[in-house]
């Protein structure tokens, strides 16, 4: 009853056509596989690194960590985890992920030459907060400066002087010297150098000083002090007188302790000789000035 159109297309070409469809059916088939499970592939990565990325934050934070190291080392965890995941999709394809290793490492070695100074001033920066030679408000001596500590920054230090003058010191420079944490102990020694005249007894002068020393207000009881004769100058005979203290009373402690050695040396009798020069002139010899 219904006359069937006839196919536009020769007989011939429709079995071609069908053949190579049939041909291409599996390879279509195993690309849209492949393709349906690196979509999966890179949804999972994504959600792993995030999660990934939340557990290392949490972590460093429950450390007390530093904030922005705290992000930094978040962040480059959730894309060392994608970057791997793209890669290692990308070879599923079988496409070289050599050529991509090699063109990510040149790139960072021309960042890296670009920013030299800025990367190493920033790899110091992290040294300083993982092994922490010293805190916020430490006075430390550093690079040949001295203050203390009111920033500890990712590139710089800043450090507040006696005389309250700023000083920003980068952070290579401080990793890359000797660093004197002045405060980092809770004890310290008052060390005292005084010299007595070559006359004077030295018995009745040590006795003067071990009173002296004695007697300094703030002195730490526990480990006491100590008079040490330390040698013969070229004026005086010295001694020098160790006090032990709290930290944070060092230097009204210094202040007690020449006092207490002056007075006590005073109602000794003991004196403390100015330097002086001898001068010995050969028999019958005058000074040019006498002549």
């Amino acid at each position: 009853m219904f006359a069937t159109a006839p196919s536009p297309f020769p007989a011939a070409q429709t079995d071609g056509l069908s053949e190579q469809l049939a041909a291409y059916t599996p390879t279509l088939i195993d690309y849209g596989v492949k393709v349906v499970g690196v979509l999966i592939a890179l949804w999972v990565s994504f959600r792993i690194a995030s999660w990934l990325q939340r557990r290392v934050e949490r972590a460093l934070q429950a450390r007390s960590f530093d904030p922005a190291l705290t992000g930094f080392f978040g962040s480059l965890t959730r894309w060392t985890i994608v970057v791997a995941a793209v890669l290692a999709c990308l070879g599923v394809f079988g496409i070289q992920t050599t050529s991509f290793a090699a063109l990510i490492g040149a790139a960072g070695l021309a960042v890296g030459l670009a920013f030299q100074g800025t990367l190493s001033n920033f790899a110091s920066g992290v040294m300083l907060l993982v092994f922490r030679p010293f805190s916020i408000g430490d006075y430390v001596k550093v690079a040949g400066e001295e203050g203390v500590v009111q920033e500890i920054g990712l590139f710089t230090v800043a450090l507040d002087t006696v005389d309250n003058r700023r000083v920003i010191l980068g952070n290579t420079t401080v990793v890359g010297g000797t660093i004197e944490n002045v405060t980092h102990n809770p004890k310290r020694r008052v060390d005292i150098d005084v010299g007595v005249s070559y006359d004077a007894d030295l018995d009745q002068a040590r006795k003067a000083l071990e009173k002296a020393a004695s007697q300094v207000e703030g002195r730490d009881a526990e480990l006491g002090h100590q008079v040490f004769l330390k040698g013969l100058g070229a004026s005086s005979v010295d001694f020098q007188v160790r006090v032990w203290c709290d930290t944070g009373a060092y230097w009204d402690v210094w202040q007690a302790t020449v006092q207490a050695i002056k007075q006590a040396l005073d109602a000794a009798g003991v004196a403390i000789p100015y330097p002086q020069l001898d001068v010995h002139l050969p028999a019958g010899a005058a000074p040019r000035a006498l002549r």
